[in-house]
């Protein structure tokens, strides 16, 4: 468990990706390869693969109450199971931070992707957060596949339960936490501001706008799964410079380490398309 101010960061699962790193990222040169190496080396597996930690984030609100972003890889037979190294251990993880599923009182979903949906339900198919509302952007639902296992396993269920709220753009979800659009890697893919309180820093948590550190280094590096590689870059180049300009840190879902400054990535980081709100 690594914590930095109000934010835990929750490792659900470790593994390797089913395609090599230069296979993901393709156009990424000796230079960024070996830049990425010295930023994140346990990403370097065995014979060109890729070496991924999948994680959650948890941010502190009042009165003991918890938000969380991402929801990993779930259980065994969750929509990941295909690929991703399940079951995650997202439940002992919470436990060992001290924290009740019923205390969540929101789960934003930066993307529908199944290692970020993963525990909307548990290994017995309940709940896993019986009192949480799951936000995502209205862009991110409308462009899921009705025959995505995302949609039957988490999108239908919260949705008749009344639990699933769409939000259009940047939202501010309560005081210190704002939901910023940084699409590209999905069509509504969202990133989350964390305020900095009591001297500490701002947090940006990343999502997917970043999933290796090759694109930290080399921002202009596409991923081969990203769904609009411009705007993806767009969005990339643009959160690094928020993060850049502000000083604050980047809490990241895939990269070995959870926290990790921006300051690491090179070349322009600001983009004349760039339309992230400040």
């Amino acid at each position: 468990m690594d914590r930095y101010g109000r934010v835990i960061a929750l490792l659900d699962s470790t593994g390797t990706f089913f395609e090599p790193a230069r296979t993901a990222f393709p156009g990424a040169s000796a230079e960024d390869w070996a830049r990425a190496v010295a930023l994140d080396p346990g990403a370097a597996g065995p014979d060109g693969s890729w070496r991924l930690d999948f994680r959650c984030f948890a941010v502190s609100r009042p009165g003991g109450r918890w938000v969380l972003v991402d929801a990993g890889v779930g259980p065994a037979h969750g929509p990941a199971a295909g690929w991703a190294p399940v079951p995650g251990r997202l439940p002992a993880a919470l436990a060992q931070a001290g924290i009740d599923p019923a205390d969540v009182e929101a789960v934003v979903l930066t993307h529908l992707h199944e290692d970020h949906a993963g525990w909307v339900r548990d290994a017995a198919d309940r709940p896993f957060f019986p009192e949480a509302r799951y936000v995502v952007q209205r862009a991110e639902v409308a462009a899921l596949d009705r025959a995505d296992p995302v949609w039957d396993w988490a999108v239908a269920p919260l949705r008749a339960a009344g639990r699933l709220h769409e939000v259009d753009g940047l939202h501010r979800l309560a005081p210190g936490l704002t939901l910023l659009p940084t699409p590209g890697h999905t069509p509504g893919h969202q990133s989350v501001i964390v305020e900095g309180a009591d001297g500490s820093r701002e947090v940006l948590v990343t999502g997917d706008v970043l999933v290796h550190a090759v694109q930290l280094g080399s921002p202009a590096v596409p991923y081969s799964h990203e769904r609009d590689r411009e705007a993806a870059r767009t969005s990339r180049r643009a959160l690094l410079a928020r993060a850049s300009e502000r000083g604050a840190l980047l809490a990241t879902a895939h990269l070995r380490r959870a926290f990790v400054e921006p300051a690491a990535a090179s070349g322009p980081l600001s983009d004349p398309s760039a339309t992230l709100p400040s």
